[in-house]
């Protein structure tokens, strides 16, 4: 069954799968230094992972489950369904070192297509407050002051994200 009929044109999964598409491909390589070929490829794993994301969802079995019940997942993986391992053991073992690069080198593709605005930032549901706009004269402390409410926003994601992957690897070593 031919999925890409079933998508709309302007749903968040062709969003993410374009930012993806977009980023440079050296940041993926560089997670790969011995060479040889990966069971997966990168972009793949990498493009299901921050749709989940972007659906709250951090559980690599969530995500694995997902892989196999959601045409929205299955779509991104072209089919494919590594299983909560290989998911796991990607964002833990080789995005860990990288998470902030990635981010910020998927945000700017989105940026200049138009497809995300850089004005208000929604995280988990919260606005987070900015003095930029067109009535506003936003001046160099405050940009930075809001610059730092919103890494700090990202990097409370991002530890809670870990914590559910640390979750996920003790339960993997139990069963």
């Amino acid at each position: 069954m031919d999925l890409e009929i079933l998508i709309p044109k302007h749903h968040l999964c062709r969003i993410v799968d374009l930012a993806v598409e977009k980023m440079d491909p050296a940041l993926l390589a560089s997670l790969y230094p011995g060479g040889g070929h990966p069971a997966y490829h990168p972009k793949m794993i990498l493009k299901v992972i921050l749709y989940a994301y972007a659906n709250r969802i951090y559980s690599s079995r969530q995500i694995a489950k997902q892989l196999k019940e959601n045409i929205y997942f299955m779509w991104l993986s072209g089919h494919q369904t590594p299983d909560f391992r290989t998911i796991n053991r990607f964002r833990s073992e080789r995005m860990k070192d990288i998470i902030y690069e990635t981010f910020f080198s998927i945000v700017d593709p989105l940026r200049q297509e138009r497809l995300v605005k850089l004005e208000d930032y929604f995280l988990d549901g919260t606005k987070i407050e900015t003095n930029a706009n067109k009535y506003t004269f936003v001046w160099r402390k405050s940009t930075e002051k809001y610059d730092q409410k919103l890494e700090e926003k990202f990097r409370k994601i991002v530890a809670s994200i870990e914590q559910v992957v640390k979750e996920d690897e003790e339960s993997e070593q139990e069963g």
